[in-house]
């Protein structure tokens, strides 16, 4: 008996995944257990196929495996999904431009620290003289924020 499908491995070729990484889905129930060969080899088809670029296109976005097991859930229902997935990516952009937020003001103190480290340089040359000026703000930042 034959039956219709492609192995793991082509799989994995056909969406961009490792098998491992398919092979986590299917523990995650992301995916439905996949037929088997005779030989016990797994078979997808293209069905599964569609499943798991959506997956893999849902995480891109930032999305966590459990809200795309709810989307899933949404979508094979038939419920109308357009309006939580709407609010999904409302708060998943809110959370991106809040890390974006973070990020540049580590980008200013970063840039700052450097700017302090290269007028040390500058006025005692290569000497290594006295304490670091960015070890001592450090330090001066800790002892402000304990309590």
């Amino acid at each position: 008996m034959s039956r219709a499908g492609i192995q793991i491995g082509k799989a994995a070729e056909q969406t961009g995944l490792s098998v491992d990484a398919i092979r986590f889905y299917e523990k995650q129930r992301l995916l439905g257990r996949a037929q088997r060969t005779e030989g016990g080899f797994r078979l997808f088809s293209a069905a599964d196929i569609e499943r798991i670029r959506f997956i893999r296109g849902a995480q891109r976005l930032g999305f966590s495996l459990l809200e795309i097991r709810e989307l899933m859930v949404l979508g094979r229902d038939g419920i109308e999904t357009c309006a939580h997935v709407r609010d999904l990516l409302r708060s998943h952009l809110a959370g991106v431009r809040g890390k974006m937020r973070e990020l540049r003001a580590l980008e200013k103190q970063l840039a700052q620290s450097l700017r302090q480290c290269e007028r040390r340089r500058k006025t005692s040359g290569d000497s290594h003289a006295g304490p670091c000026p960015v070890f001592e703000a450090l330090a001066q930042k800790r002892g402000t924020n304990e309590g």
